[in-house]
């Protein structure tokens, strides 16, 4: 059974960010149960170990927030990544005495979810990169072969894992404008084309439509259990925080 938070900060992307980190060290200690959290979270680009080692990373840091979306220094992933109003964050905090012996198996099954998820909205979904897509992986879930909806990572501890990434429910322009002079900063190629979103696949989608499809196959497969954000973790998660908010650029 999964315990499943959906508190969200948006106006602290960092802590927002620290939030599932705190999370998956509190799991990975055995001091918390395994954790799902579902949210809605602010406008950010979330920057890579990879960008933020680029000798554009200031530059793509400005336009960010140029653009009104926040810095921030993800928990997992490859490349830059953005989240908004209309996008679903999750992040899934796994207990496993050896992380590194499954990292295929939850990237396939979280991708496998996910898809089947996006199916039950009528949406041709299905799992693989998009040639050009932003922040490629091998587990993205696209529509049709064409279309980025879904990016998942992992980042892994002594004792556990974060399992985390962001669905594009709608405002697939949005994506594509912030990532326009992001990725030019950082000298990353890409195809603003190869971006979409469940909405324009399955018009008339909510954001709630899409969240409700994912709980409903987390629930599934593991069972769900609401739950709140305890004080410990929520105190951890602040001193974590300034470490994921990107340097002034």
């Amino acid at each position: 059974m999964l315990r499943l938070l959906t508190e969200s900060f948006p106006d602290d992307a960092a802590l927002d960010t620290a939030v599932s980190r705190a999370l998956m060290l509190r799991v990975a200690a055995g001091e918390l149960p395994e954790t799902l959290r579902i949210w809605r979270p602010a406008s950010i680009v979330a920057f890579g170990r990879r960008d933020a080692v680029s000798p554009g990373y200031p530059a793509a840091v400005r336009a960010a927030r140029t653009r009104g979306f926040e810095a921030i220094e993800r928990l997992a992933g490859g490349r830059a990544a953005v989240f908004h109003e209309h996008t679903i964050a999750f992040a899934h905090a796994v207990p496993d005495p050896d992380p590194r012996s499954r990292v295929d198996e939850r990237f396939e099954a979280t991708a496998e979810l996910m898809a089947t998820a996006f199916s039950r909205l009528g949406v041709d979904a299905r799992v693989g990169e998009v040639p050009g897509e932003y922040c490629p992986g091998a587990h993205s879930v696209n529509a049709g072969g064409a279309r980025k909806l879904m990016g998942v990572g992992q980042r892994l501890v002594a004792g556990g894992v974060h399992v985390g990434g962001v669905v594009v429910v709608g405002g697939a322009n949005r994506v594509r404008e912030v990532l326009v002079p992001v990725y030019g900063a950082l000298e990353l190629e890409w195809r603003p084309a190869t971006t979409g979103s469940v909405a324009e696949e399955a018009p008339g989608t909510t954001w709630e439509d899409v969240s409700d499809v994912i709980e409903a196959e987390y629930a599934r497969r593991h069972g769900l259990e609401p739950a709140r954000l305890d004080g410990g973790t929520l105190a951890l998660a602040r001193t974590l925080a300034p470490e994921h908010l990107s340097p002034a650029a």
